[in-house]
C-alpha cells in the first residue's frame, strides 16, 4: 500500500531544498562561477584554434605528418579540457570565498564526462570498442565522478542469490558479463593474430602449422577462462565440482559435440587429411579441404558452395582423399570408331594426339589406347592419361582429351558413327489387313 505521508514529507523535503538553493547567495555564486568558467573555456579555445596552427586546417602532407593530424584531432577537445580545468579554478575559489563548491563540483564533474564521450567518438573507430566504452566506460566514469559508484556496487552487490556456499549477485553478473566480454574479444583478435603468424611459417609443413594453430587457439581460450575466473575472484578448486557436471554433460547432451572435438585433435595429429586435399565424401560430395576447426571441417566446392562435414564423419565413415600423398591423377576418355575403320590405325594416332596436351604427364605412365569393345555401331575405344590435379574446377582435362580426339581422327579420315537401324522389306508373306466391325443394327 502506497504511504502517502511518506511522500508527502519527501516532497516538502524536497521543496524546502529548492527553495533554499533559491535564496541563497551562495547558489548565485557558484552559478556565476560556472558561467565565467564555461565562458573563458569558450574564449580561450576559439582564440587557441584561430592563433594555432596545427588547428587551422587538417594537414595532408609534410613532416611528422601523423603527430600533427593527430593535434588537429584534439581540437575538439580544446572546449571540454579548458571547461574542467577552468572549473577547477572556480571549484577552489568557490571553497576559499564562498565556503561551499557542491555545485561547481557538480559541473566538473559533468565536464569531465563530456571529455571521455568526446574521445571516445573522436578516436575509437572500432563500432565494438566504442560501443563497450560508451555504454559501459562511461556510465562507471559517470558514477566515478559523482562519487556514487561505491554506493552503487554495493547496492547491485546486495541484490544477490544463495545456494548452500555458493553467492550469485547482480553485481558478479554484470562484473562477469563485461570481464567475459573484454577477454573474448581479445582472445579472438589474439587468435587471430598468432593463426596468422603461425600460417606464414614456411618452414613447417601445412599439417605442421594447422596442428600448432589449433593447439594454440585451445591453450588461449583455456588460459583465458581461467583469468576470467581469477578476474571474478572465483575460486579454482570449484572446477573440480564443474569438471564432474561437464562430463556428466559430456556422457550426455554433449556427446556428438565432445566426439567431433576429439576427432578434430585425431585428423590434425594423424595427419590423414590436410587443408588443401581434395576430399569425396561417402555420399559423393566433393571438395577441397578449406579448414579444419574444433567441430567440424569445411569442403569447398567448385560451384561455390561450403559444406561443413563434422570431423567424425573423417574417423567413422569412408571417404576418398584425391591428393593426400600424390597430386597425380589417372583418367580416361571413351569414343568408338566405325566397323570399316583400319582399328591398328586408331592407338598410336590417338595416343599422339593426347600425348601433345601440356597437361598430360608420361610418368608414371604415358598415355594408353586401348579396345574395350564391339558396339551396337561401332567399336568402343578408351584412352587413359595422367595428369596432375582434379578434373574439375579451373581444369577440364577430359573436355580438352576429348577435343584431341575428335580433331585426330577428323584428321586421319576416322569416321566417329552414329547410331543406325536397317530397316528390309520381305516380299512374299502375308500382308497385315485391318478389318472394321459394324454394330449391328
Amino acid at each position: 500500500m502506497v504511504d502517502l505521508a511518506r511522500i508527502e514529507a519527501f516532497a516538502w523535503d524536497v521543496l524546502k531544498t529548492l527553495i533554499g538553493w533559491a535564496t541563497s547567495p551562495q547558489f548565485y555564486a557558484q552559478l556565476a562561477a560556472i558561467v565565467i568558467a564555461v565562458a573563458l573555456a569558450q574564449f580561450v579555445a576559439r582564440q587557441i584554434r584561430t592563433r594555432v596552427p596545427f588547428f587551422q586546417k587538417e594537414p595532408k602532407k609534410g613532416a611528422f605528418l601523423k603527430l600533427r593530424q593527430m593535434a588537429f584531432a584534439c581540437s575538439d577537445l580544446l572546449f571540454s579540457v579548458l571547461a574542467v580545468f577552468f572549473l577547477a579554478v572556480a571549484v577552489e575559489f568557490s571553497s576559499a570565498v564562498l565556503g561551499s563548491d557542491w555545485l561547481v563540483r557538480l559541473a566538473q564533474s559533468a565536464s569531465v564526462v563530456a571529455v571521455l564521450y568526446t574521445t571516445i567518438n573522436r578516436f575509437i573507430s572500432h563500432d565494438l570498442i566504442r560501443g563497450a566504452a560508451l555504454w559501459v566506460g562511461i556510465p562507471v566514469a559517470t558514477l566515478q565522478v559523482f562519487g556514487w559508484l561505491d554506493e552503487t556496487i554495493t547496492f547491485l552487490d546486495g541484490i544477490s542469490l544463495e545456494a548452500g556456499n555458493i553467492r550469485v549477485s547482480l553485481y558478479l553478473l554484470v562484473k562477469a558479463a563485461v570481464a567475459a566480454g573484454i577477454l573474448f574479444w581479445l582472445g579472438r583478435v589474439s587468435n587471430s593474430a598468432g593463426q596468422k603468424v603461425i600460417r606464414g611459417q614456411k618452414s613447417l609443413d601445412l599439417p605442421t602449422r594447422e596442428l600448432f594453430a589449433k593447439l594454440f587457439e585451445i591453450a588461449l581460450f583455456v588460459a583465458i577462462f581461467i583469468l576470467l575466473l581469477q578476474v571474478l575472484g572465483l575460486d579454482l578448486t570449484a572446477l573440480t565440482v564443474f569438471g564432474g557436471a561437464l562430463g556428466v554433460g559430456i556422457g550426455f547432451g554433449l556427446q556428438q559435440i565432445a566426439s567431433n572435438f576429439i576427432s578434430g585433435i585425431i585428423i590434425l595429429l594423424e595427419r590423414s587429411i590436410k587443408v588443401g586435399d581434395f576430399i569425396e565424401l561417402d555420399n559423393g560430395r566433393t571438395g577441397i579441404l578449406k579448414e579444419i576447426n574444433m567441430r567440424s571441417s569445411t569442403l569447398s566446392t567448385f560451384d561455390g558452395k561450403e559444406i561443413l562435414v563434422p570431423n567424425e564423419t573423417f574417423i567413422t565413415a569412408q571417404f576418398i582423399n584425391w591428393t593426400n600423398d600424390d597430386p597425380r591423377q589417372r583418367y580416361e576418355v571413351e569414343f568408338t570408331v566405325a566397323y570399316d575403320t583400319d582399328l591398328e590405325k586408331v592407338p598410336p594416332v590417338i595416343v599422339a594426339a593426347v600425348s601433345s596436351h601440356p597437361s598430360v604427364l608420361q610418368e608414371p605412365e604415358t598415355p594408353d589406347c586401348e579396345l574395350r569393345g564391339f558396339g551396337e555401331s561401332g567399336v568402343n575405344f578408351g584412352v587413359e592419361f595422367w595428369v596432375e590435379g582434379i578434373d574439375d574446377g579451373p581444369n577440364k582435362f577430359s573436355s580438352d582429351i576429348l577435343f584431341l580426339v575428335w580433331n585426330a581422327l577428323k584428321a586421319n579420315k576416322i569416321e566417329i558413327p552414329f547410331p543406325q537401324r536397317e530397316v528390309r522389306i520381305v516380299d512374299g508373306k502375308p500382308k497385315m489387313q485391318v478389318r472394321r466391325k459394324t454394330r449391328a443394327s
